[in-house]
């Protein structure tokens, strides 16, 4: 079984930086294509950003495309999402998902396994 922790929240200014970490636990996390999600209150889940299994594949959002930076280690079964200049708009629970095989998805849909999800808050 498969268990993804999400962690690095927390209630920021607009402009500051944050870091979002993901641990995982359970076999294979090398053979996962990894993914973040967010959604907002009253809004749909929305693509943030993935990576491929061995991290040399990489795909944002527009909306975050040159702001957050996602990063794997696969040594220690982690993900990262670098979130730097952030917006009020960017508010919301980032969540992160698992998916088995090679490509990288925008899809939640296609994702096998997700975390509980840590609050991301800017303020104005």
């Amino acid at each position: 079984q498969v268990q993804l922790v999400e962690s690095g929240g927390g209630l920021v200014q607009t402009g500051d930086s944050l870091r979002l970490s993901c641990a995982t636990s359970g076999p294979g996390f090398s053979n996962f294509a990894m993914g973040w999600f967010r959604q907002a209150p009253g809004k749909n889940r929305e693509f943030v950003a993935s990576i491929s299994r061995s991290g040399a594949n990489t795909r944002y959002s527009d909306t975050v495309k040159g702001r957050f930076v996602l990063s794997r280690d696969n040594a220690k079964n982690m993900v990262h999402l670098q979130l730097n200049s952030l917006k009020p708009e960017d508010t919301a629970v980032y969540y992160c998902e698992a998916k088995i095989g090679l490509d990288i998805s925008v899809n939640a849909l296609e994702y096998h396994y997700w975390g509980q999800g840590t609050q991301v808050t800017v303020s104005s």
